[in-house]
């Protein structure tokens, strides 16, 4: 902190939420040391290797300091060094990849939601205290395809190519039920598996793409070795040293199934299959699940799959899902070894994107008696999927529109009770009332945690726009905001040989309101801003993201 104390780097502002910022103090993008960064980096631009993407009024409108996080990239690549204000530490050395929508339009054709742009994944890479980073588009075949046909060619979450008649609208029904029509638009996650290689993740399981980490070049398609088929899985499987877990919905004996990938191997084999319990419902949606170190949790949200909303040629409200608190709201837990479900317990209705973690709680003799699952739960409203749409996130800037979340923690009796708690970690005004997009130290993966980072909320605003620090035994959290900014995840990376919890950077890369973006690092422990490193222009807000050690 001395070092960064003494250098001459902006700081945004750090306060508990609510606090106005200091009379008189200039806007980040005024002051002159991001002015000089800015015109070092346009400078280094190493690599401008396509025509730009984005179409003229999009241009203006980045240009003009509008919209930066929800306007489509540039340009489908670029490379180059950042110049760094503040100190970068020495010990932060290889590579945050991250991965989100970027291109939101084909053509004269505009998409209409957030997760629906074609996938845009951004590498920075820190060696010796230098910061260069890149960009790529990922050329998965719905990309490629809408390229060359200037045309929506494939399903996207929630955008139907047109059909041109009667036989087209036949065939693109058998697409979707054989997944020929489904997107491999991998534009949600991006993992690390144990034996180095990386791969870029949607909720299809077509759309699994392997990437090279250093070059972001796309490999080519994911292929698993196994004859487990399925067209879904979990958008965010769990990945460790020695293996990667996963969930496969079954929509036509309505379930789930537990799958395990070794490291080294593409072949998935069954850990275990639950049945629905709110049968003859379809599955919940799965978009992440937590794990402790004995057992995996399958949550059954409400939120579920509609096979009638699959087929629409027009979105509806809820997309592909559809709102069903009749029918119940589940988890199960199932041993990893044996595979048997071993609690299976109906909680309150809640809506979910991303479990933050999950472990194992033990009795005075050491007896595991309940599993302690905490996650970003939007307050059993399905509303934060029509806030996503890009017309609310382009027009209703400013307006207090974003819907409450909090951190939902269930406990999950093991002694054979049928029914599950659902209650909050700590006050979600600590942190906005909004909360989403997490990380935690992967250390404490399947084990008791104190620490969590994720992205709130400084209202008024209709979408997460801080960094947060959550403590978890304090009941309390710690907020980084920039005015007029969205922050992406929050990504932890531990410092090596560290020995607490939250010794180690927070890596996020900002959309700025002035058309400007920057690669933020913030300590840790304190969390406040050690350095940050300005693009050459204003990257479109991303999704999740992976760290990759130097070799």
């Amino acid at each position: 902190m001395a070092a960064f104390q003494a250098a001459s780097a902006p700081r945004a502002s750090f306060a508990p939420l609510g606090a106005k910022p200091a009379a008189g103090r200039p806007p980040v993008s005024q002051l002159p040391g991001v002015q000089r960064a800015g015109e070092a980096v346009r400078a280094a631009g190493a690599a401008v290797t396509s025509e730009p993407l984005a179409s003229p009024c999009r241009q203006k409108a980045v240009e003009e300091g509008r919209l930066a996080a929800w306007t489509s990239i540039r340009q489908e690549r670029w490379e180059g060094e950042l110049q760094v204000q503040g100190e970068i530490p020495l010990w932060l050395n290889g590579t945050y990849l991250r991965n989100g929508p970027g291109l939101w339009h084909v053509a004269d054709h505009h998409f209409h939601h957030l997760f629906d742009g074609y996938a845009t994944l951004v590498r920075l890479h820190f060696e010796a205290g230098r910061l260069s980073a890149a960009h790529r588009q990922i050329e998965s075949e719905a990309y490629k395809a809408a390229k060359k046909n200037r045309r929506l060619c494939y399903r996207e979450f929630s955008e139907v190519p047109k059909a041109d008649g009667f036989l087209s609208a036949v065939g693109d029904l058998a697409g979707l039920f054989s997944g020929a029509s489904l997107t491999d638009n991998a534009n949600t996650g991006v993992v690390r598996l144990g034996d180095g290689r990386v791969v870029c993740l949607t909720e299809t399981t077509k759309g699994s793409i392997e990437v090279d980490p250093e070059t972001l070049e796309t490999i080519g398609k994911f292929e698993y070795s196994d004859g487990l088929g399925g067209l879904i899985h979990s958008a965010h499987p769990v990945v460790t040293d020695s293996e990667l877990l996963t969930l496969l919905p079954d929509l036509v004996r309505p379930g789930y199934a537990v799958v395990r990938m070794a490291a080294g191997t593409n072949e998935r084999r069954v850990v275990g299959r639950v049945r629905c319990r709110g049968w003859p419902a379809p599955p919940g949606w799965v978009h992440s699940f937590p794990v402790t170190e004995h057992y995996v949790v399958v949550p059954e949200m409400p939120l579920r799959y509609c096979a009638q909303n699959l087929l629409r040629a027009e979105p509806t409200p809820l997309y592909k899902f559809q709102w069903r608190p009749h029918s119940g709201s589940y988890l199960h837990v199932i041993c990893k070894t044996a595979g048997t479900v071993v609690a299976s317990v109906e909680v309150p209705p809640f809506v979910t994107f991303h479990f933050i973690n999950a472990y194992e709680e033990e009795d005075d003799d050491g007896r595991v008696i309940a599993i302690i699952a905490d996650c970003c739960e939007h307050n059993a409203n399905t509303a934060i999927l029509e806030k996503l749409r890009l017309h609310n996130l382009r027009t209703l800037n400013g307006q207090d529109v974003l819907p409450d979340a909090r951190v939902g923690r269930f406990r999950i009796p093991l002694d054979g009770s049928p029914v599950g708690q659902l209650g909050q970690g700590l006050d979600p005004e600590e942190h906005g009332r909004g909360l989403d997009m997490c990380s935690i130290n992967p250390a404490n993966l399947g084990r008791p945690y104190r620490y969590a980072y994720a992205c709130g909320a400084h209202r008024p605003c209709n979408f997460p726009n801080t960094l947060t620090k959550i403590d978890l035994v304090e009941k309390k959290a710690k907020n980084w905001h920039d005015e007029g900014s969205v922050p992406s995840e929050p990504f932890f990376v531990a410092r090596p040989g560290s020995t607490e919890e939250d010794d180690g950077v927070v890596i996020s890369m900002v959309s700025g309101k002035d058309g400007e973006g920057y690669a933020l690092i913030l300590d840790g422990s304190t969390f406040e801003e050690i350095a940050r490193a300005k693009f050459p222009y204003a990257l479109p807000y991303g999704l999740h993201g992976c760290w990759v050690p130097k070799k």
